[in-house]
């Protein structure tokens, strides 16, 4: 009796397990899936194969022997450009959604088409090929990024001259970078989360995770730059939307699983590689991890060590500080110190780098540069005074044999360059003799003042600890 009771358990168990495996068989899809998925299919693929000959053009132009961190920078970040914008022929590709718009067009043009011509009843093959493209396409986008962050590149620390602007003299979103610039250890924890992201989609058990942990995390930048007026939320919502694809794949049988508490199966369709089909996925999964993870982190560490690609790397011949303005003459006439003499200058900053900056009653015409660019050029780079209206930025040359100091406008073209006689007292006292381009004459003495900074003076004295300014 008790031999006939497990037979017929043992059956029952393999008659579920009959019926159950029933249900992983392929399945017809539906008709709006089918014309669902001839859209998205040719929409992705619009979106992420680059098919235009300018990016072709400009991989022509990049020396592949000393390949950079912008080199590989750009190749991460690019997106498909239609619609040109003044931009298109400084960026690698910086869109907007118009762009989005048209390729949306000939996406539906294109599955119309294949709608009438194509009868098939299933598209597993061609939706497992199109995921895989999607995920190395958002892998290369967080973890280009990532690398940014976890050795503190994208928002360094602020200037001299920044620590010496007014907070409402800077725009919404320098104040956001420069928020996350006093605190590196952040920024270095927020590009761990988005490489560690980018590294759990190259495994196809781990992108659902991925996407969820991309989503929540690109959403908050896509938010960041809606609210602090940043020039990345085109880009944001880009890796968004492929989040949000990779996550749909595994989303209602999880919501079924956990919503409904009703038994979800997972989907059992897999790949089956031919031995050389393994080799070559191997190997270009390996090129891959080598070239935008590897090489990439390596130039990323290697340009932070020489001193990130924000700021001027040249070391400037004056003394850095914060220099009073003590005496000022003006075509003859001495002016007053005035906070709101548009003339006068009020005080001047000489930064680490060969960049010095005046404050005077006059606000500068507003310099933005809120999209990540990695300008390799001393002379290209912009963060310095980029957001700020309050001061006005040049960079200096001096001669020492002559003692010839000229300085070349930045921030604003409409005012003059200067040229001076640079003579020295002493240490912390230095006097300019000269003109402008405009054929005025100044006479300017500065004096260099001891001025405390309240992060430097924390870093000193410790959270904790009683600060005097």
């Amino acid at each position: 009796m008790m031999h006939w009771n497990k037979t017929l358990v043992i059956k029952d168990i393999i008659n579920k397990l009959m019926i159950d495996n029933s249900i992983y068989e392929q399945r017809d899809w539906k008709g709006y899936e089918r014309i669902l998925f001839r859209f998205l299919f040719a929409y992705f693929l619009l979106q992420i194969v680059p098919v235009d000959w300018k990016f072709y053009e400009r991989l022509s132009q990049i020396n592949w022997l000393q390949l950079g961190l912008a080199d590989l920078f750009n190749i991460s970040r690019y997106t498909r450009q239609i619609v040109e914008t003044p931009t298109s022929a400084d960026f690698w590709g910086i869109h907007t959604f118009a762009d989005w718009g048209v390729m949306a067009v000939i996406a539906f043009i294109v599955a119309a088409v294949w709608s009438f011509v194509d009868k098939r009843k299933e598209y597993d093959r061609l939706y497992y090929i199109l995921r895989v493209i999607v995920r190395y396409r958002l892998a290369i986008g967080v973890i280009a990024y990532g690398f940014l962050k976890l050795f503190p590149l994208q928002s360094p620390y602020p200037a001299l001259s920044t620590l010496n602007t007014n907070y409402g003299d800077l725009s919404a979103w320098k104040i956001f970078s420069l928020s996350l610039g006093i605190a590196p250890s952040f920024e270095v924890f927020l590009g761990s989360v988005e490489i560690l992201a980018g590294l759990l989609l190259l495994n196809r058990k781990t992108v659902f995770l991925a996407s969820f942990i991309i989503l929540c995390f690109t959403g908050n930048v896509f938010l960041s730059n809606l609210a602090y007026e940043g020039g990345e939320t085109v880009y944001s919502l880009y890796l968004i939307q492929l989040a949000l694809f990779l996550l749909w794949y595994d989303a209602p049988r999880l919501f079924t699983l956990l919503s409904l508490e009703k038994p979800a199966h997972p989907n059992k369709f897999k790949w089956v590689y031919t031995k050389r089909q393994y080799q070559v996925r191997l190997l270009l999964k390996g090129l891959f991890v080598f070239t935008f993870v590897i090489f990439y982190g390596a130039k990323a560490y290697s340009v932070y060590r020489q001193g990130g690609y924000q700021y001027p790397l040249a070391k400037g011949p004056l003394q850095e500080g914060f220099y009073e303005v003590t005496h000022f003459v003006y075509n003859g006439d001495s002016i007053a110190f005035s906070n709101s003499n548009r003339l006068r200058w009020q005080n001047v900053v000489i930064e680490k780098w060969p960049t010095l900056s005046i404050k005077t009653g006059k606000y500068s015409a507003s310099h933005s540069s809120n999209v990540e660019i990695i300008h390799t050029a001393d002379t290209a780079r912009d963060y310095e005074y980029s957001g700020t209206t309050a001061r006005q930025y040049y960079r200096y040359q001096l001669d020492t044999n002559t003692h010839k100091l000229v300085l070349k406008t930045l921030n604003d073209k409409r005012e003059p360059d200067l040229s001076f006689t640079f003579n020295r007292r002493d240490d912390r006292t230095i006097t300019l003799t000269g003109r402008n381009t405009t054929g005025d004459s100044l006479y300017v003495v500065l004096q260099q003042v001891d001025k405390k900074y309240l992060l430097e003076e924390a870093k000193k004295a410790g959270r904790r600890s009683r600060l005097v300014l």
